[in-house]
This record gives structure tokens, C-alpha cells and sequence, in this order.
């Protein structure tokens, strides 16, 4: 059995410009060489996304870099990756996603208690201007309460 890394690569501008409703986690299409390189840290979820193609959910933008050892077999850096879900929780996701305001935003990469590597999305609505500096005075305060715990 296969140990279970500690990698986890976030997504954190989502959580700053998203508000998540629903979370789900997905496995992911890979090739031999991605595989290789997420378990080395070198993959990145900025700008990605998430879209229905044929009834299938694709991660879109995802950049996993090239594997150092892959010889003519390492894969595309930015190609698109299907996720692997159940029908029910695709045909939710897909009716949910039609809705306007509402769109499929992957959060972070991690590897399970198996060692398969799996995509955690969420149903997300985009925060306005105005809930972005709530958020960012949130933060400032735990922050500063943080401070001050420590000093006492």
C-alpha cells in the first residue's frame, strides 16, 4: 500500500474571489508523467476552471509541469484533464452550473489515503467588490488577535 504525501496544491485565489456553496472532490485523468510531477509539487491551479464538454466535466488551464525524467512520452503542460465523477453528482453539478451567477471552480489537488491523486471543486458564486474587503478585514483581525494572544 501506498503512503499517503503530504502535497497539496491550492487554488487561493478562489477562495478570495469565490464563495464556495457545494464541495465535491474528483479524481483526475492523468498521464504517467503528470502523475510524476504533481508528486513532486510541480503543478499550479491559477487561472483554472472547470466546463462541460459532452456531458463530461473537463479542468481547464491546469499547468503541471513537464516531468524532468519523461523522455518523448511527457505530456502537454497545459492540456485538459478530465475529472472523474459520479452521474448523479455530474448531472447536479451541470444543472447547477446552467443557473446565472454560478460556476465550477476547481480548490486544490491533494493525494489520498490510496495514493491517487484527487481534484477537490466546488459550486461557486463570485463575491462582489464589497465582499472581498469583508473578507480581507476578517483576515486582518484574526490576524491581530492572533498577535495579541501570543504576546500575553
Amino acid at each position: 500500500m501506498r503512503q499517503k504525501t503530504d502535497i497539496q496544491i491550492k487554488n487561493k485565489r478562489a477562495t478570495f474571489d469565490y464563495e464556495f456553496l457545494d464541495k465535491y472532490v474528483a479524481g483526475i485523468q492523468l498521464y504517467g508523467t503528470e502523475i510524476k510531477s504533481i508528486r513532486a509539487g510541480k503543478a499550479s491551479l491559477v487561472d483554472t476552471f472547470c466546463q462541460f464538454l459532452n456531458d463530461e466535466l473537463w479542468v481547464r488551464n491546469m499547468y503541471i509541469a513537464e516531468y524532468a525524467f519523461g523522455t518523448y512520452n511527457n505530456h502537454e503542460v497545459r492540456r485538459d484533464r478530465k475529472l472523474l465523477l459520479t452521474k448523479k453528482e455530474l448531472s447536479k453539478l451541470q444543472r447547477a452550473s446552467l443557473e446565472t451567477g454560478l460556476t465550477i471552480v476547481p480548490i486544490k489537488i491533494f493525494f489520498n489515503e490510496k495514493g491517487l491523486a484527487k481534484m477537490e471543486i466546488a459550486l461557486a458564486k463570485g463575491k462582489k467588490e464589497y465582499d472581498k474587503r469583508q473578507t480581507l478585514r476578517e483576515k486582518d483581525d484574526h490576524r491581530e488577535m492572533d498577535r495579541m494572544r501570543k504576546s500575553y
